[in-house]
């Protein structure tokens, strides 16, 4: 063993606490917020940051973030939890907050899993929010609409914090493997590709688990971390289930396969394995509705609604009675009529995109709003689909740069076999029309 591999094992400290940011430059992902003139980092270079609260999935920076405030600010930071914590323990942490402020040192009190505070708790520390006695810096989940109280939520800052995406994930891993203090650059390994993209997909947006892997993974590695050997790194992180959600990957994946391939039973059994494990249920909440736009999509139109209904009753009940709510789910979307076909189209349309930032608006297609516009030819030539019997009228609606690009194309389940009809008449209309076969003539330009 390597005098840094021995040095790192015997401190016990995780890869991911290893590597957490020491300033705000090191941040990766969260460009928008903290990048050079974004208004968060602007007030928290001005030394007054104010209260605030951090929403965003786990693993996407919030205590990194706000640590990292503390110590821009040279204040004291306070770590609260709102599930162990009581009033008793804030009654201690004003009282020093109070000493702290006659030597001129603030307190900024970061209150992990705000959401859980109850009504008491917001009540109580309210007031030395207001006076300014503490800072407090909160991190969610969760909507804060539906958990804070309207008084403490509208003294906070509300700071949305996005999944990390798949590239910020990949440069947190290349950090890892380059850094030889920190990380595991001292160790002589190799990532491979194709692991590296491996963990930085089913790392969900959450550095901390992708980290966690790639550090058990280096502990089976001899010179090159492969794609098996992530596999085995998560067999083995999944041998006994984590609740922080750190060692999940397994059972979410053979959910999310069991729901795929239309096995109510699997996904089922896979559900109640992650619900008696300790998994987040409004995790498990967030994956069904993805999957219910990912491969059910408009097989079924119904789907999308009954996840997000499911993920909203158990919002309302809690444990054990929203559990149902899931299950129910679950099982709708396993039985249901499966397509990717969403997923594919939404995929090639941002690729399009991408492709044609200035493609510019058709003329016809374009608001006109003053007489100045309608004389530059703005909506000259827009055909009112209601003005004709059959509801639509064949135009461009596509710049010219992908002009007869096809970026949804329905499948042959459930709904999308009726779509599939509907475009494929639309498509002999636009050729009658193309041909002069149709009579009517519609009026032109005369509707916005």
């Amino acid at each position: 063993m390597s005098t840094g591999r021995a040095a790192r094992a015997a401190s016990g400290v995780p890869l991911a606490a290893r590597l957490r940011p020491r300033t705000l430059d090191e941040v990766v992902g969260h460009e928008a917020l903290l990048g050079d003139g974004k208004p968060l980092r602007r007030a928290i270079a001005s030394g007054e940051p104010g209260s605030f609260l951090l929403w965003g999935p786990p693993g996407s920076g919030k205590t990194t973030i706000a640590r990292l405030v503390a110590q821009h600010v040279e204040a004291e930071f306070v770590p609260f939890s709102a599930v162990t914590d009581g009033i008793p323990r804030l009654r201690e942490i004003v009282a020093a907050a109070e000493k702290r402020g006659l030597f001129a040192t603030r307190t900024i009190l970061f209150i992990d899993e705000i959401h859980r505070f109850n009504r008491a708790q917001q009540d109580a520390l309210l007031p030395h929010v207001e006076s300014g006695l503490l800072t407090l810096i909160g991190a969610t989940t969760e909507n804060p609409s539906f958990e804070l109280t309207g008084a403490l939520l509208s003294r906070l800052r509300v700071v949305v914090l996005q999944p990390l995406t798949v590239t910020a994930i990949a440069t947190l891993l290349d950090r890892a493997m380059q850094d030889p203090e920190r990380g595991l650059g001292s160790l002589g390994l190799t990532l491979e590709p194709g692991a590296r993209d491996a963990l930085a997909q089913l790392a969900d947006g959450d550095a901390r688990r992708a980290l966690t892997v790639l550090e058990t993974a280096a502990s089976l590695a001899t010179d090159r971390i492969s794609p098996d050997l992530v596999e085995a790194a998560l067999q083995q992180r999944v041998a006994q289930y984590d609740k922080s959600g750190e060692q999940h990957f397994n059972l979410i994946s053979a959910y999310h396969k069991a729901l795929r391939g239309s096995d109510p039973q699997g996904a089922l059994y896979w559900l109640a394995r992650m619900i008696e494990g300790g998994e987040d249920p409004m995790y498990i909440a967030r994956r069904t509705v993805r999957f219910a736009a990912e491969d059910v999509g408009l097989a079924d139109p119904r789907a999308l609604s009954l996840a997000i209904a499911a993920r909203d009753a158990y919002h309302f009940l809690g444990s054990p009675e929203g559990e149902l709510a899931l299950a129910e789910a679950a099982v709708y979307l396993a039985t249901a009529p499966k397509s990717n076909r969403i997923y594919i189209a939404w995929a090639a349309a941002r690729e399009a995109a991408r492709s044609t930032p200035a493609a510019q608006v058709p003329l016809h297609i374009r608001n006109a709003p003053t007489a100045l516009m309608k004389e530059l030819g703005y909506g000259a030539g827009y055909r009112y689909a209601h003005d004709v019997p059959e509801g639509y009228l064949p135009q461009d609606y596509l710049p010219d740069e992908v002009h007869g690009a096809t970026f949804y194309e329905p499948g042959c389940h459930g709904f999308e076999k009726e779509i599939k009809k509907r475009m494929a008449w639309w498509r002999s209309l636009a050729e009658r029309v193309a041909q002069g076969q149709e009579g009517h003539t519609p009026n032109e330009g005369s509707h916005g």
